[in-house]
Parts: C-alpha cells; structure tokens; sequence
C-alpha cells in the first residue's frame, strides 16, 4: 500500500529543481477548471438566494416590454453556453491530458514543456477527445443521481488522462475500466490525501486567494507520483501490461 507522506516527498524532490515549469502548467489547468481546490458551499448558497432574488424580480416584470429582450439574452447565454463547451471538449480536455502528461513525465525525469502540447497529434487527438467526453459523461451521470456517489465515481475515474497520457490509443472503455480497477480499494485514502491539501489551500485563501495558485504544483506533482504508484501496481497485479500502456520495461519501485 503506498504511503502518503513518501508519496508527497517525491513530489517535493521533482519540484525543487522544476517548480515554475509546473506552476504554469497548473495555471493552464485551473484556467481549465481542472484545478484542486476545495468547492465552496458559500457559492452554492449565494446562488440559492441569488435564485429567490430573481424569481421575486419576475414577478415584478412587466413582460410585455421585457419579454423579448429575455429571449435575446437567453439566446446569447445559450450560444455561448455551446462554445464554451465545445471550447473545452475539443481544446481543453486535450491540454488537460498534456498537462497531466507533463507532471507524469516530470515524475520520470522528463521536465519538457512540449508534453502540453501532446494530446493534439493528429494520431490520436481523436481517440483523447473521445475518451475525455466518454469519461466526463459518466461522470455527469453519476452526479444526477447523487453526491455521494458522482465523487466515488470521480476518483474511479480519476486516473483516465494519465492513461491518456500513456497510450492515447487505448481506447475510451478501456481506458475507464483500468481507471477503475487501479483505483479499486485505493479511493478513500485517494480521498484523505486530497484532504492533506486542505491546510495549503486555506493558507493560500488568506493570500486574497491568489495563494491557491502557488499550492496547485504540488498537488498536480503528488497526483502523478500517486498515478505512478497505481499503474506499478496494475502491472504487478496483471490488470495491464507494459506493452498495452506503451511502457519501457523499466520499474517504478
């Protein structure tokens, strides 16, 4: 079983010597929304009395002036709603992929910025594209159901781009079926080391949050040293194989 605080060493040993290569890889994906931070609740509050703030101006409107510029401004958010989605599916998941490769990569001894930029090879930026939406659909659909549930299938799905980030041209079910046998037994303390963060994180909030950026690093760099770890022992397991991952035969541990 891996161990939390050897697993966070080897993250601070790849960052002394590379640590703002990392920070703007970080920065690309916070900008992504795939940073590490902690939801708030205050936001999902706010937006509950944002809610009962608006539905009592409704009832103050005078729809016969303001009807259609409604549709206007809903037929605007709805357009942009469209590109911003299709922004992320067909951009960002790939530069999250490339990312994620990058820290991987560092993690082996390979700090080359380039990795960012790996997903869009024309050989296989389809099969990234498609496996990324594959994986944030199940997702989604975990988290119509429940909470609970849409986060434990998160981590089972968590190690999908590093598996990317491997062989792109695993293929989408494969690529979540080993994310969830990697991961099998592993979640909860997947879950208690992203609460070892917590402290960093509200250290960097005093900072008017701009701290936050600065702990990102070290989680990206932990993360993949944890990917690392699971793959070694899928291997030792026999769940995959070096050569289904594209591996040089050289052992992690």
């Amino acid at each position: 079983m891996w161990d939390r605080k050897e697993i966070k060493r080897r993250a601070k040993d790849v960052l002394r010597t590379s640590y703002w290569k990392a920070f703007v890889v970080s920065l690309i994906l916070v900008l992504l929304g795939e940073g590490s931070g902690i939801p708030s609740l205050d936001q999902r509050m706010g937006s509950s009395s944002i809610r009962s703030e608006l539905s009592n101006s409704v009832h103050d409107m005078d729809w016969g002036i303001l009807g259609p510029f409604l549709v206007i401004v809903l037929f605007i958010v709805g357009i942009m709603a469209v590109i911003g989605i299709a922004f992320y599916i067909l951009i960002g998941s790939p530069l999250t992929v490339g990312s994620l490769r990058y820290f991987k990569q560092a993690a082996e001894g390979e700090v080359r910025m380039g990795n960012i930029g790996y997903a869009f090879n024309k050989e296989w930026y389809w099969a990234i594209v498609l496996t990324m939406l594959w994986r944030g659909f199940l997702n989604f659909l975990w988290f119509l159901l429940l909470i609970i549930p849409g986060i434990v299938k998160a981590y089972a799905y968590s190690q999908v781009p590093y598996i990317l980030a491997d062989n792109p041209n695993i293929g989408y079910n494969r690529a979540v079926e080993l994310s969830k046998q990697m991961t099998q037994g592993h979640k909860f303390r997947m879950f208690v080391l992203d609460l070892s963060f917590i402290g960093w994180i509200l250290l960097g909030l005093l900072a008017l949050g701009i701290g936050v950026l600065f702990v990102q690093p070290y989680i990206n760099a932990t993360k993949a040293e944890l990917y690392l770890y699971l793959r070694h022992n899928a291997l030792t397991y026999k769940l995959t194989t070096e050569y289904e991952l594209r591996l040089a035969p050289t052992p992690y541990f």
